[in-house]
């Protein structure tokens, strides 16, 4: 048996994670990836990027500081290989290259900005084949801070993927019109691509989905029905932000954008039909650990 340590930063648009896992190879075997750490940092890049334009100097500071603490977990876990990706916030600041430049100068963590595509191919190499049944549909959504990866899956195949400018963050922060019209362009896009399919599900990717997840007392695998997450929606939003931070224990960056969020899911479900989402609890991280050890990054 060989165990090698990989890690993954996460870089979004309402936190940056780090993931730390181990890949177990066994002669014979096909290589198993277990979670070993994961560590979350609050710093919403998105609340820069889609208002100002630009990353602010004190959320520099604040990545750099991170990702010399991830350098040091990661040493202490004895991490072999890692790679750093951000997402919508870095790719739209102004100054997102600069940013990156300045981080990799003070930490010698380079990161690499993908593009929305390679995001959802990213989070797409992540091994649903054990989530999903091979002769089912499912609509996989990862809804993130500042976008949304949407993937069709129909028969263990890949059918159609997009990535819109739709996210948490970027909803709570824009003007009603914008967000109105980006869902419309969400809800064309799941209309062409679901229509000649019958009995889809949804797989929901992200930290809120995971939440609301927990927050059911699900056993893991099973789904959580469309009429649950609807009633838990009206059930948050009744609620002030103070009172979902106090009396349900969210974190303060997750008592406002889970709202939204929960937004994207129903609207997903409710247009492609679903009466059901999984939530199997992967996402960027996941694919960054597997792409790096099949050397896909």
């Amino acid at each position: 048996m060989k165990i090698t340590k990989y890690g993954a930063i996460d870089i979004g648009s309402n936190a940056v994670r780090l993931l730390v896992a181990n890949v177990i190879e066994e002669k014979d075997k096909e290589p198993q990836f277990r979670k070993s750490s994961l560590v979350r940092v609050p710093i919403r890049l998105g609340a820069d990027a889609f208002v100002t334009g630009i990353i602010s100097e004190g959320n520099t500071n604040r990545m750099i500081d991170a990702m010399n603490a991830f350098k040091l977990i990661m040493k202490v876990h004895g991490v072999t290989r890692y790679k750093a990706c951000a997402t919508s916030a870095m790719r739209e600041a102004q100054n997102g290259t600069e940013v990156a430049q300045k981080i990799l100068q003070e930490t010698n963590v380079e990161i690499d900005i993908i593009d929305g595509k390679k995001e959802a191919a990213i989070i797409s190499s992540t091994d649903l084949s054990q989530l999903i049944e091979s002769d089912g549909t499912y609509l996989y959504v990862d809804v993130g801070g500042g976008s949304t990866e949407f993937t069709l899956f129909s028969k263990g195949k890949i059918i159609n993927s997009k990535s819109f400018k739709i996210g948490t963050v970027r909803l709570i922060n824009n003007n009603k019109a914008d967000n109105k019209q980006m869902f419309k362009k969400v809800q064309y896009w799941i209309d062409e691509n679901t229509r000649d399919y019958k009995r889809i599900s949804l797989i929901g990717s992200g930290g809120n989905i995971n939440k609301l997840f927990k927050m059911s007392g699900r056993e893991p695998g099973r789904p959580i029905s469309y009429i649950y997450l609807n009633a838990q929606y009206q059930f948050l939003k009744k609620m002030s932000y103070t009172e979902r931070i106090s009396e349900l224990g969210l974190n303060p960056d997750r008592a406002d954008v889970i709202i939204p969020a929960t937004k994207i899911y129903l609207s997903a479900m409710k247009w492609s039909g679903a009466r059901k989402i999984f939530v199997p609890k992967i996402g960027l991280s996941d694919g960054i650990i597997k792409s790096l050890y099949f050397n896909k990054l």
